[in-house]
């Protein structure tokens, strides 16, 4: 059960209406994860929705990519929101069942292209070490490029924000599901 109630549209203030709708607007209509929080303070909840969606529309990084990003994050911070809302994205993003399987039991999954290692490698660093070494950076400067790279760094940042929020605040999540937290 989320610390936070729902959000119920006609009780929101004039702002927090219209950050709503500019949330939902290229959703299709979806409202959900660390928003239902962050719509009680809509100025931060403006600033995370233009961040996404520039990383979202604009964005370079291939969706397969993301999802990667995702999935590790997810894991490590134990979000089940972020898992649950991502996990069919990712399979459908092209990342095998046993790349997922691995990384949802904590185990390093085998990767064959290039750049998914060099994503997994950026990621995992910075959470474990929270640096890149020269070595890491090197070789994911030259599989995605300086802009994908910041895009990555950047994306990583965000959802670790957006983990750590759904997390506080126990946003729920579909279903009702928490599959990396019943695995602990």
């Amino acid at each position: 059960m989320s610390r936070v109630p729902p959000v119920v549209y006609d009780e929101l203030d004039a702002e927090q209406q219209r950050v709503y709708k500019e949330i939902t607007g290229p959703r299709d209509g979806g409202f959900g994860g660390p928003y239902q929080v962050w719509i009680h303070a809509p100025d931060i909840a403006n600033i995370f929705n233009q961040v996404a969606n520039v990383l979202r529309v604009n964005g370079k990084l291939d969706k397969r990519l993301q999802e990667l990003m995702i999935l590790v994050l997810a894991k490590d911070w134990k979000c089940d929101y972020q898992w649950v809302v991502h996990i069919e994205a990712a399979r459908k993003a092209g990342l095998s069942d046993e790349v997922v399987d691995a990384i949802l039991h904590g185990q390093v999954p085998t990767l064959t292209e290039p750049d998914e290692q060099a994503v997994y490698d950026v990621v995992r660093e910075l959470l474990d070490t929270k640096r890149l070494s020269q070595e890491t950076y090197d070789r994911a400067l030259s599989e995605l490029g300086l802009p994908k790279l910041i895009e990555l760094v950047t994306n990583s940042g965000r959802y670790t924000q957006a983990a750590m929020v759904a997390n506080a605040f126990e946003v729920s999540t579909p279903g009702d599901a928490h599959p990396l937290t019943d695995l602990n």
